[in-house]
């Protein structure tokens, strides 16, 4: 049987798929690693043991009798670049973008070009620290002169990837178009401050998304994509009717390709910005980290009433649990929160988990609050565009309380 592998490097899940000629999955593996330590002791991925997995994971598959392999390709985390010298060494860790930017020097960029307000509207990034890759190399360069010089390509995760088969540097429109501040979305083309900074040179040529790289004689790969951005590619290939995606895993993404209005500061302030399309179109998002939210209290959950970890998973929704917790929140609210303070808080971080009488009941409550925020940001993207269809795709979309107030919240659509 001829088979395609995809590897789907998530920041939690590493998951590796088989698809047949007609795009059903005929055989998977996934894993979850503990996180290194880069030189400051913050958390990162193990670059190292991710790519001897993937290595590890493709012999394994080569040497399935039953599977030719005829096509990889990967679909990985954004904002997490590889820096690599001239002979293909990684001269770093693979730097964490939670990790904190240095408020000094995010104040001399953003000086130095115009301003927050200026700089973000004209490459669609909110202002995020380290979760806009560019201030990454630029960090690089200005903390770590001598070690920058040795750089000769600067990788995004996906591309990394991809290079670890075929020993070839390139970039990709999806990983480029991301909250990253390289991309200028007026011109279309990379913004003038990586030519002022010399960073330009480091950046590998880009490589168009439908064009593959032969390896072995006759295996494709692919150079990657940025794996909110490939969510979008059936979607986009199958309907033509208006539509937003929300894409969920440990973030929740909302995107919506028929919303072509310029983005404006406050959007952008309330974490919206825009994807590029591997076709180089814009996609207006927005973006919550409600997984990692729901990680953080379902472990919370866990401990207060000593069950395991994943009991989430055989919670189902029960009507009337949301019925008579809906009185109790409205009682216990103190003041409602701001537009702004919605998508940065979560209400169940400061609730008492004594006041709920078990497990169920607390983990109904903790999606109700999740799902306040999906609503206020998934509305963010559907303001005035003719959408009629959400299609809701990853964790949340397996979860039967999310799904169903997610309808209940949108009643005209389908």
């Amino acid at each position: 049987m001829n088979v395609v592998a995809i590897f789907d490097i998530g920041k939690t899940n590493k998951k590796v798929f088989l698809f047949d000629e007609n795009y059903k999955i005929v055989w998977e593996k996934s894993v979850n690693f503990d996180e290194t330590v880069d030189e400051d002791g913050f958390p990162c991925e193990d670059i190292d043991l991710l790519k001897n997995w993937i290595l590890d994971r493709l012999s394994e598959i080569k040497n399935l009798s039953e599977y030719i392999l005829k096509a990889i390709n990967f679909s990985a985390y954004g904002a997490s670049f590889v820096y690599v010298d001239d002979k293909g060494k990684i001269l770093t860790p693979l730097y964490n973008y939670l990790k904190n930017y240095p408020e000094g020097l995010k104040k001399q960029f953003y000086d130095k070009y115009k301003g927050e307000e200026v700089f973000a509207v004209k490459t669609a990034s909110p202002v995020l620290g380290s979760l806009n890759s560019g201030m990454q190399i630029y960090r690089l360069k200005e903390e770590q002169p001598e070690l920058f010089e040795k750089v000769k390509c600067c990788l995004h995760l996906p591309q990394y990837l991809s290079f670890i088969l075929t020993g070839q540097c390139f970039t990709d429109i999806t990983s480029i178009g991301c909250h990253t501040n390289l991309w200028n979305f007026k011109k279309m083309k990379y913004h003038k401050w990586l030519k002022k900074e010399h960073i330009i040179d480091k950046i590998p040529p880009l490589h168009y998304a439908k064009d593959a790289i032969k390896i072995d004689g006759d295996i494709s790969v692919g150079v990657g994509l940025h794996d909110s951005s490939s969510a979008m590619i059936p979607y986009t290939i199958n309907f033509t009717e208006p539509f937003v995606l929300l894409s969920t895993g440990t973030w929740s993404i909302s995107l919506n390709p028929f919303n072509n209005k310029r983005l404006t500061f406050e959007e952008l302030q309330n974490d919206c910005l825009c994807y590029l399309q591997y076709t180089e179109k814009p996609v207006k998002a927005a973006r919550l980290f409600s997984g990692n939210e729901h990680e953080i209290q379902a472990k919370r959950l866990a401990t207060h009433f000593d069950v395991p970890f994943d009991t989430f998973k055989n919670v189902l929704y029960d009507k009337k649990i949301i019925a008579d917790l809906r009185p109790f929140n409205k009682k216990n609210k103190s003041g409602t929160l701001s537009n702004s303070n919605i998508l940065k808080e979560c209400r169940f971080e400061s609730r008492k988990l004594s006041d709920y009488k078990n497990y169920e009941i607390a983990y109904h409550q903790l999606i109700l609050d999740l799902i306040e925020k999906q609503i206020f940001s998934t509305n963010l993207v559907i303001h005035n565009s003719p959408v009629k269809k959400i299609f809701v795709d990853g964790g949340f979309s397996k979860n039967p309380i999310f799904m169903n107030l997610l309808a209940e919240a949108f009643p005209d659509m389908e």
